[in-house]
């Protein structure tokens, strides 16, 4: 089995936080997962007005949903991290960046946007991962 590839390339800017290219090999199967709030298992939202309560929980259900794919966080090639505009942004990522270290970092997109389909949520977070069969 070939490994999943985490590419750096110089020339562009280094970041222990992320990686630029990814390389799935043909043996992997593909995993998505939508994008998670920081809702509890009924739909109620937890750590209103907190984006960095949010953010661990967002993370707590995307490993919910990936663990029932088969995967884990060091499966994950792309994060894509959504931000309601005015949330601290360190704050977030602060709370959940000990989870995503990695030697090899997945892709991260992170964006501001005006609001997001759960009422009071700060933060969503979507993946895609790969896991070599």
């Amino acid at each position: 089995m070939s490994p999943i590839q985490r590419i750096r390339p110089e020339g562009l800017v280094s970041s222990p936080a992320f990686s630029h290219v990814a390389v799935v090999p043909p043996n992997a199967t593909t995993i998505y997962v939508g994008g998670q709030n920081s809702v509890d298992s009924g739909g109620s939202l937890v750590g209103e007005g907190d984006v960095g309560v949010q953010s661990g929980r967002a993370l707590a259900n995307a490993k919910t949903a990936l663990a029932a794919a088969g995967a884990t966080l060091r499966d994950v090639v792309q994060w894509t991290v959504l931000f309601v505009d005015g949330a601290d942004l360190a704050a977030g990522y602060g709370a959940i960046a000990s989870d995503l270290a990695a030697d090899e970092p997945p892709l991260v997109t992170a964006a501001f946007v005006s609001r997001l389909g759960v009422p009071g949520a700060l933060v969503e977070i979507s993946a895609v991962a790969a896991v070599e069969r």
